[in-house]
C-alpha cells in the first residue's frame, strides 16, 4: 500500500514512517525540506499519485493566530483538493483532545478549522484526536516561566508518549475509515502543574512550578475536562507511563 506521510519528517511522522516502512508499505515522507509543500502546492500531485493513504501529522511553524489559522486552512484544502483529485481512499489527521473545548485559543481554532475541512470533504476520514506528549513538558514549563517560576493550571492532562500515538497512528492508517474521531490518551492522570514539577526535578531544573487556576494554557483557561478524553468517550490507552518515559531523559 503506498501511504504519504505530511509531515512526515517530525517527531511523530518519523516514527510513523519507520514503522510503515518496516510493515512493508511503500511509504512517500512529505515535507517542504522534500519537495512536498501543502501551501504553495508543490510537489503534492506527483507525491500523491497512486497513493491509497494520506497521514497528515504536519504542524504550523507559528502558533500566532492568523499564521496558524492561515496554515490549516490552506493545507487543508490543498491537500484534500489534491487527494481527491488522486482518488485517494482514506485521510487520515492527528488532533488534539479538547478542541472543541478550547476555542478560546487561536490554535485550537484553527485546529477545529482543518477538522471542519476533512468533514465536508469527500475524502473518507479518520481523525485521531491524542492528548498531550510526553516530550511536549519542556515546552509546556518554557511558555510559562517567568523568571524561576512556572506558572501553571492545576487542570487534569491524561499524557502520551510519541511511540504510543505513532502506533495508533499506524494502526489507523492499515485499517478502514473511521469517519469519524478517535480519542487516545495515556494510562495515568496528573494535574498539569503537578506533571510540570516532576519533570523539571527529574532535569534537576532550579524552576519551581506554581499551581494557578487562572493561568492561560495556549491562551485559553482550563478545567478538568478541557485537556482529558470526553466523559462518554472510550479513548485508546497507550501503554508508556510517564516516570517509565522520564527516567529514559535523564538517565
Amino acid at each position: 500500500m503506498k501511504v504519504v506521510v505530511i509531515g512526515g519528517t517530525g517527531l511523530i511522522g518519523s516514527k510513523l514512517v519507520a514503522r510503515l516502512q518496516a510493515a512493508g508499505h511503500e511509504v512517500v515522507v512529505g515535507s517542504p525540506n522534500t519537495g512536498i509543500n501543502t501551501i504553495t502546492g508543490e510537489g503534492l500531485d506527483a507525491a500523491l499519485a497512486g497513493a491509497q493513504v494520506v497521514v497528515d501529522v504536519a504542524n504550523s511553524p507559528s502558533f500566532a493566530d492568523d499564521a496558524v489559522m492561515s496554515f490549516f486552512q490552506t493545507s487543508g484544502r490543498n491537500l484534500l483538493a489534491a487527494e481527491k483529485k488522486a482518488g485517494v481512499r482514506h485521510h487520515i489527521a492527528l488532533s488534539v483532545v479538547g478542541t472543541e473545548r478550547l476555542q478560546a485559543s487561536g490554535y485550537f481554532r484553527a485546529k477545529q478549522a482543518q477538522e471542519d475541512l476533512i468533514k465536508a470533504s469527500d475524502v473518507p476520514y479518520t481523525i485521531v484526536h491524542s492528548t498531550q506528549f510526553f516530550e511536549f513538558a519542556g515546552g509546556i514549563a518554557q511558555s510559562a516561566t517567568e523568571g524561576q517560576s512556572v506558572r501553571l493550571s492545576p487542570a487534569l492532562i491524561q499524557p502520551i508518549s510519541s511511540d504510543d500515538v505513532a502506533d495508533a497512528m499506524f494502526d489507523a492508517a492499515v485499517a478502514a475509515p473511521f469517519n469519524g474521531i478517535v480519542e487516545i490518551a495515556g494510562p495515568e492522570r496528573f494535574r498539569l502543574a503537578e506533571l510540570v514539577g516532576q519533570y523539571l526535578a527529574a532535569k534537576k531544573d532550579p524552576r519551581h512550578v506554581v499551581p494557578d487556576e487562572g493561568a492561560l494554557y495556549f491562551g485559553a483557561r482550563l478545567d478538568d475536562a478541557t485537556l482529558v478524553p470526553a466523559a462518554t468517550s472510550v479513548p485508546r490507552l497507550g501503554a508508556a507511563r510517564f516516570q517509565a518515559w522520564l527516567a529514559t531523559q535523564v538517565g
